[in-house]
């Protein structure tokens, strides 16, 4: 019976997708702008691939008040540990990693003795790390880090530095595998696994493991590598304040690092749920394996991943702190992804919740 509903569900949903006029979605896009949100870009699909639409609203660049154009490109941020989780977990597919490895075994010398400091590697696993629960003090909750990004926007930054802060900075979360406790600094890891292990740069590395050109990405980049993909990336906002001249450094690593647009990332879920990026299909219900601890944690996070309820759904998503997030309701096989430049509060995106209050 449940089969059965969620087909019913799917189809109706599907039914008014094909009745919505464009003009609809493009109104619930342009409501979205306000003084503190001037920009807004957004796509959804349907898995069958029966319906796309992509589009955009307000402006770019505010000094020059060019618009926004729905083809254009963001800083993901953090939607970038789903492509880091998922190219570890490749690793895994091909032999080379265990997800229960202690990441003493992986790491270089010299980033272990910094991170020996403070933390017994040998008792860290990379399944762990993946989780969040691995207790690492996340580098980007030191004042200093934030200091540093907004009265020194153009400084470069390294791994090394930002291990480096990890450990003078903070103190561990608590032991490992024992609670959720959301760090960059994991993924900053987990990013130096994947270049290891592929010999290439992290971009090259992850679109070597998860076949990216193959699947038609061809504006999925980290910064600074395409120049296509960088001369269309918009301009993000912090309370007010223009991000577009930070250096990407900033986060570069594994926590965050790629650009791309919300057509793109809509695909590359769409091509991570329907088994397109993992050899082996059990991967991707290791990928989402539900994980609890004695203290309930802040967020429903797997490895790259974490569950939502969108209007009362069960969802699987990232968010990135530039304003993006990327969403899948398997109950209407739907796919959506949006940036807003100037960002949005709370767990969901505004936007996702409305285009669904269409359908009523």
């Amino acid at each position: 019976m449940k089969t059965i509903f969620s087909f019913l569900c799917i189809s109706f949903f599907n039914f008014f997708l094909e009745k919505v006029e464009a003009q609809d979605f493009q109104s619930i896009l342009n409501s979205e702008i306000n003084e503190s949100n001037p920009g807004i870009l957004f796509a959804i699909q349907s898995g069958d691939g029966s319906f796309s639409w992509s589009g955009a609203s307000g402006l770019n660049n505010l000094e020059i008040g060019d618009s926004l154009k729905s083809n254009q490109t963001f800083r993901i941020a953090s939607v970038t540990k789903t492509y880091v989780a998922a190219s570890i977990l490749r690793l895994k597919e091909i032999g080379i990693l265990n997800l229960d490895d202690p990441i003493s075994k992986h790491l270089s010398p010299m980033h272990a003795e910094i991170l020996s400091q403070d933390y017994d590697l040998d008792q860290i696993t990379i399944r762990q790390i993946l989780r969040h629960s691995a207790g690492i003090f996340d580098h980007t909750n030191a004042p200093e880090f934030f200091e540093i990004v907004l009265q020194t926007p153009d400084h470069e930054w390294t791994r090394t530095e930002q291990l480096r802060m990890c450990v003078e900075k903070g103190e561990p979360i608590g032991p490992p595998g024992k609670q959720f406790s959301y760090s960059d600094t994991g993924y900053v890891i987990l990013g130096e696994l994947i270049e290891k292990y592929t010999g290439k740069s992290l971009d090259g590395g992850i679109k070597e493991l998860l076949r990216l050109e193959n699947l038609g990405l061809e504006r999925t980049d980290f910064e600074r590598i395409d120049p296509l993909t960088d001369q269309l990336r918009i301009h993000q906002y912090f309370q007010g304040r223009d991000t577009y001249t930070f250096s990407p450094t900033m986060d570069y690593f594994g926590g965050g690092g790629i650009v791309s647009n919300t057509q793109e990332l809509v695909d590359f879920f769409q091509a991570l749920f329907q088994g397109k990026i993992f050899e082996q299909s059990e991967t991707l219900g290791q990928m989402l394996e539900p994980v609890s601890y004695t203290e309930k944690a802040r967020m429903d996070y797997q490895m790259g991943m974490y569950r939502v309820k969108v209007n009362g759904m069960d969802a699987y998503c990232h968010s990135g702190f530039w304003g993006t997030q990327v969403i899948f309701i398997p109950e209407l096989d739907l796919y959506m992804a949006a940036n807003y430049s100037g960002g949005w509060r709370g767990s969901l995106a505004p936007i996702f919740g409305k285009i669904l209050e269409e359908k009523k």
